[in-house]
């Protein structure tokens, strides 16, 4: 599934393309994804001008004059910048056509979802209870030590609660508890504000390096030029079960948490 990291890349890639363009054309082949699309979308969207594109936790903004275009790429959703008429491949669901350019939208699965609305798209149903955002300045060790003192979870899953935080996926869960030498398991009410300090500077340090990079080549992600990622160079916990720890050279271990798989060093992380 694209995290974070993945969508802002998607974000950078696309947004100089089409921002302050006008909507030509909408091509919309199959409406079924996770929510129905708006069956009347090209007439919300032609002769319309993209004033921004933005993005809020895993949920990409359009935003128009009157109204704005919520996109989520779900579990395997891509954009691509195309020319105007290329041909499209078997699960290209969505076209949006700024003259000679046309956004198109991917998504093998259909967990994806394609949204209008015309209110405050932050009042939206799908984004009014998100948590601040991992990289501003709302997420802190204090703003993370206050959420876990109330919580009784593993830290790990507290992370990646999106109304406590949005966009630490399961990948950067694994690696920034790895960085702040924490266990994934520990319990969020019996972690020092300290510790929540250096957790909350390596969410953003595992987070900001992976947008650097380009996001995390895992599965079907590919950038919106359709180059892959290249996080996956850096990871040193995730997917690495059985393998050394580059710290200390211990075994690294899998168990689930949360129903995910949990990578982590038992001799590092405590």
């Amino acid at each position: 599934m694209p995290e974070l990291p993945e969508v802002e890349t998607t974000l950078r890639g696309t947004a100089p393309h089409i921002s302050g363009k006008k909507v030509t054309g909408v091509v919309v082949r199959q409406p079924r994804l996770r929510w129905p699309v708006p069956p009347d979308l090209d007439k919300q969207l032609v002769n319309a001008s993209l004033n921004q594109l933005t993005r809020r936790g895993k949920y990409l903004l359009f935003e128009f004059d009157h109204g704005t275009l919520i996109m989520h790429l779900g579990m395997s959703g891509s954009l691509r910048i195309l020319p105007a008429g290329a041909t499209p491949e078997k699960h290209d669901h969505i076209d949006i056509l700024f003259g000679r350019v046309m956004l198109r939208f991917r998504d093998p699965r259909r967990f994806g979802a394609v949204l209008w609305t015309k209110k405050d798209p932050l009042l939206h149903d799908l984004l009014k209870n998100l948590g601040p955002e991992p990289l501003g300045d709302q997420f802190d060790g204090t703003y993370l030590h206050l959420q876990g003192q109330s919580r009784h979870c593993p830290v790990k899953n507290l992370i990646m609660d999106g109304k406590v935080v949005v966009g630490v996926g399961n990948i950067y869960a694994n690696e920034a508890l790895y960085m702040a030498r924490i266990s994934p398991a520990r319990r969020s009410n019996r972690i020092s504000p300290q510790r929540y300090d250096q957790l909350a500077d390596a969410i953003k340090l595992v987070l900001g390096d992976a947008i650097e990079q380009g996001g995390t080549t895992l599965q079907d992600f590919q950038q919106a030029d359709g180059n892959p990622g290249y996080f996956t160079q850096k990871l040193h916990v995730y997917n690495r079960a059985r393998q050394p720890c580059h710290n200390c050279g211990h075994s690294i271990k899998k168990r689930e948490i949360g129903q995910r798989s949990t990578y982590y060093c038992t001799h590092c992380q405590r």
